[in-house]
């Protein structure tokens, strides 16, 4: 491994939250040609190997691989200072940085070892299919079926008054809300009402929205010869149903729990969303504690786990403000911070107290320990 990769390693840890500085940087260069900015893509790649560094919990916190681990997550994903590092974890600054610069090397090693065993991304050709898809993609957020339904209707009125077709719409009065990516929900909506009318023999088509538990089912009364690919794959990106028979039914899928994390520091946040990805959980993150509070009043997630230290409304003042709220005051909360003062906080109403750095095991067992 050439000293000038462990060397580049080190500027893109410093330059971590400094998105211009990485998009820039030689490291990302690796990343070009993805369906995301190459300067995210590159932080996610640091963040995740220093993670790679933990040696879980079968290994003594006092370990010195422990050590490495909590000094490199606490300096570059928590933003802590070296000498704050150093302190929080009893050692002395001297030591802080021979261990800064082990973690360095290490990270360095990881990611040298991936690149080479790997495929470049920028070679990997995306289908044009795959990437429409990709373009779609966005945050989930608390999606009202019935407006974006009526939304998609206005915006197929035209093309049925050309094909002389009568929409017939049975649509409930109150709103419908599921959680889920509402730009793929309302595309998915058009295409499949577009591509029925374009397909339609009769003179009337019914167009019937109704909800079903915890979930919401859609009933087309005209055939598709086919489910074109691109509704289908937009369709599965959502884990919802379609079929296509002698009607078309649309069923939104079951909901996973939603979790909303709520932490003006970005790594964390994609941290804990990676930690999560692969298990029956949907992810919602805000940046603030107004953003968070706003979400959590409008999706009212099924559990809210939250930093205590942010600009404008900390954590504190969010707390007291979810437990007065009469609709996010049954939500549980956990306290993930690096200010352990479990006392104060439950005094406020949180559910559990979590020390930083997390591990993923930890992340979940908190989840399960609240029947979330």
């Amino acid at each position: 491994m050439p000293d000038d990769f462990i060397e580049q390693v080190k500027q893109a840890l410093e330059n971590l939250y400094d998105f211009p500085a990485l998009q820039k940087h030689p490291l990302a260069q690796y990343h070009q040609g993805g369906r995301e900015p190459a300067g995210h893509q590159l932080r996610r790649e640091l963040i995740s190997a220093i993670e790679t560094l933990n040696p879980g919990k079968a290994i003594s916190a006092r370990s010195g691989a422990a050590r490495l681990y909590n000094l490199m997550h606490l300096h570059y994903v928590g933003g802590m200072t070296l000498q704050e590092t150093a302190s929080e974890l009893g050692i002395s600054l001297r030591q802080a940085y021979r261990d800064l610069r082990r973690g360095q090397e290490s990270v360095s090693e990881i990611l040298w070892f991936n690149r080479q065993s790997a495929q470049p991304q920028n070679a990997v050709e995306l289908s044009s299919l795959q990437l429409e898809v990709s373009r779609l993609e966005g945050e989930i957020g608390a999606v009202d079926i019935n407006a974006t339904l009526r939304a998609a209707l206005k915006a197929v009125q035209r093309l049925a008054d050309q094909k002389a077709l009568t929409l017939q719409v049975d649509l409930p009065d109150d709103p419908l809300v599921v959680s889920t990516n509402p730009t793929v929900a309302q595309q998915i909506l058009v295409s499949l009402l577009s591509q029925t009318i374009q397909h339609a023999h009769q003179q009337t088509l019914q167009v019937i929205l109704s909800p079903l538990r915890d979930e919401a089912r859609l009933i087309i009364r005209g055939s598709l010869p086919e489910i074109p690919p691109i509704i289908q794959q937009l369709v599965d990106s959502l884990n919802w149903q379609l079929v296509i028979h002698e009607q078309v039914v649309l069923q939104t899928g079951k909901q996973y729990p939603t979790v909303l994390i709520i932490d003006d520091n970005e790594g964390l946040v994609e941290l804990l969303e990676r930690y999560l990805s692969g298990q029956t959980y949907q992810v919602v993150s805000a940046n603030s504690g107004e953003a968070g509070l706003k979400l959590a009043q409008q999706l009212q997630p099924d559990a809210i786990i939250m930093d205590l230290m942010m600009p404008g409304m900390d954590g504190w003042e969010l707390l007291q403000y979810l437990r007065t709220d009469a609709i996010t005051r049954g939500i549980p909360v956990i306290i993930c911070s690096v200010i352990n003062d479990p006392e104060l906080a439950y005094s406020l109403g949180a559910s559990l107290c979590i020390a930083k750095p997390v591990s993923k095991e930890t992340i979940l067992n908190a989840l399960h320990q609240l029947t979330v």
